[in-house]
């Protein structure tokens, strides 16, 4: 019984075609109503002959497919025909009818069944796009293994080359790490990138979580403007934990991010931290800071304040990658 009951509820649903067996069975019950129906109301107006049965023609078709529905229309016409509930008896009008009743049965049924074809074709198509996404999230987690494993290939070798040249090596390793960092943070939500507060928390969380605040929306940033972010807030911790507000005790550092339309401000404000001396030349820290977000339509400004470092950074939030 519960078989049975499962086998109709996706036949109403139109998930899977009926049996036979079932599709026949239904359409002999909506018959039966509509007899009942006709036969009620033949109380009031025995000469309705066709009318009730077109339900069951409808029901039957849609539940079983047009073949159902054609047997449907035959036998409610017949019963029509031969079936009495009042003094009426079987003219040349009835005949009309019949044609009449017959043939908006057919229009019915080829209404049904174009709509019952359509419904299957977007069953299909949305079955295939499942799968398609499937596939699609199984071969982005391979890719992402392997770039995984090839940057910590490239990590491993880097560091076997430079093991005699510890300062150049203190200088690339946080880098490798802050990008292997930002790509698990990405890959954990299926590459639709990061939240900007997330991205923030796992450069600076290092640092103490009370040492820094952040202020703005909930903003997902694409993954390619999360990764070049990521390297800007790797070099502006790191140079605070060595010559800004995290060299300090009392030192605090505050970051909000605004957004107006489709540009995106973000403030670096440092505080308590130590006197800002003589600015030495530029390295690859601050020529990052200042090139990377070209790509972006954005720039970044840095100001050296008595307070502490001061930056802004502004760019666009690309649509889409």
């Amino acid at each position: 019984m519960g078989k049975l009951i499962e086998e109709f509820r996706k036949g109403w649903q139109g998930v899977a075609t009926p049996p036979l067996g079932l599709s026949l069975a239904f359409a002999l019950a909506c018959l039966l109503l509509s007899t009942l129906a006709r036969w009620g109301l033949a109380q009031v107006r025995p000469d309705v002959y066709f009318t009730p049965y077109f339900p069951a023609v409808f029901f039957a078709a849609a539940f079983g497919g047009f073949r159902v529905g054609i047997v449907t229309a035959l036998v409610g016409g017949v019963l029509g025909f031969v079936l009495n509930f009042g003094d009426a008896f079987a003219d040349r009008a009835r005949f009309v009818l019949l044609t009449l009743y017959w043939g908006v049965c057919a229009l019915t049924i080829w209404g049904v069944e174009h709509y019952r074809t359509m419904l299957a074709e977007q069953r299909r198509i949305s079955r295939r796009l499942i799968e398609e996404e499937e596939y699609r999230k199984l071969l982005v987690d391979e890719l992402q293994h392997r770039l995984k494993n090839k940057l910590s290939t490239v990590h491993a070798v880097m560091h076997q080359v430079l093991h005699d040249q510890p300062e150049v090596w203190a200088r690339i390793d946080p880098r490798l790490r802050s990008l292997a960092a930002t790509d698990d943070l990405i890959s954990r939500i299926d590459k639709g990138g990061c939240d900007i507060r997330d991205l923030l928390i796992s450069e600076l969380g290092p640092y103490g979580h009370v040492r820094f605040t952040l202020n703005g929306e909930r903003l997902f940033l694409p993954p390619k403007l999360a990764v070049t972010l990521s390297l800007m807030f790797h070099e502006l911790a790191t140079n605070a934990g060595k010559y800004g507000a995290f060299s300090s005790p009392r030192g605090l550092l505050q970051v909000s991010w605004t957004v107006n339309d489709d540009r995106l401000t973000i403030t670096w404000d440092e505080t308590e931290g130590p006197t800002v001396g003589e600015i030495s030349t530029p390295g690859f820290g601050t020529k990052l800071l200042k090139s990377a977000l070209s790509a972006f339509d954005g720039k970044s400004e840095i100001s050296y304040l008595k307070t502490g470092l001061h930056c802004i950074m502004q760019c666009r939030i690309p649509k889409s990658e």
